[in-house]
């Protein structure tokens, strides 16, 4: 049986360091709905790993 690794969800500050833009770009893009899909968790806003890599290379592609 294969298990499944779950990886822990990202701050806006990872996403900033993986991705290279600045956090109040995160925001920008989240309000205008251009960014990688994110979720509030309580105040705080998290991404999931997979959907910000699966955000960029759609984006790449274009």
């Amino acid at each position: 049986m294969k298990t499944r690794t779950i990886e822990p969800l990202w701050t806006a500050e990872d996403v900033w360091t993986f991705l290279g833009v600045p956090v109040s770009t995160l925001y920008q893009w989240r309000y205008r709905r251009l960014g990688p899909r994110a979720r509030k968790v309580g105040r705080h806003l998290r991404y999931d790993p997979a959907d910000v890599r699966a955000w960029l290379d759609e984006t790449a592609d274009r």
